[in-house]
């Protein structure tokens, strides 16, 4: 288990090996996860924390080429993650990740090589946030022109991710479409997969499905 900051552990999971990591682990955190997971038969690793800390396991996991690894969340609350795969939280999701079964399901990732688990909002830079620029989610059009914003998340059925205008919900709601991939070009796109924020503007962005699919404990 790899419990990512201070984050409160439920109690069935008292009794599983567990290492800690920042809220938000890098390279070198997993280095002992995996080193663990090689001695142990038939392994699953646990992330406790957030959508950033899972997406964050799910990327290392993808860069080193252990998508055949099952991987069970479990997060305090309800996030863009949970709702995109139909988890729980807490407690349940503790039982979940003990005893759940894991199933492959779509991989997506960015051009950057990072996953994608929960939600990717993509804005304009500077004071006026809107977002300049087209999009395309395979081949059709999503927009062209300015728009308040992008949102791009992960489905768990094939194709494997939908986009939408990012215009609030009284304005009529999102209009998804779904695709393999979505790419975006602008003059200066500031991209949040997760809950991290991207340290610089992009003018080019792109999510897409991996290859290979990752094995999901639900």
């Amino acid at each position: 288990m790899l419990r990512c900051g201070d984050v409160p552990l439920p109690l069935a999971l008292t009794p599983v090996t567990a290492l800690s990591a920042p809220a938000l682990p890098e390279k070198d955190d997993f280095e002992d996860v995996f080193a663990h997971l090689e001695s142990v038969e038939d392994p699953r690793l646990i992330v406790v924390g957030d959508d950033a800390a899972f997406a964050a396991t799910v990327t290392r996991l993808m860069r080193t080429e252990r998508l055949d690894l099952e991987v069970a969340y479990v997060p305090e609350k309800r996030t863009p993650a949970t709702e995109a795969y139909g988890l729980r939280t807490g407690s349940k999701a503790a039982t979940v990740a003990l005893q759940g079964v894991a199933k492959p399901l779509p991989l997506i990732r960015d051009d950057a090589g990072i996953a994608l688990v929960g939600r990717a909002l993509v804005c304009g830079a500077g004071d006026d946030t809107a977002l300049v620029g087209e999009a395309y989610v395979d081949d059709t059009r999503l927009f062209s022109g300015t728009v308040p914003g992008v949102r791009v998340e992960p489905t768990p059925a094939m194709p494997g991710l939908r986009a939408a205008v990012d215009r609030p919900r009284w304005f009529g709601g999102y209009k998804w479409l779904s695709g393999r991939a979505i790419q975006l070009g602008s003059p200066a796109a500031v991209v949040t997969r997760d809950g991290v924020t991207n340290p610089r503007a992009l003018k080019r962005s792109a999510f897409y499905r991996h290859d290979k699919k990752w094995k999901l404990v639900r």
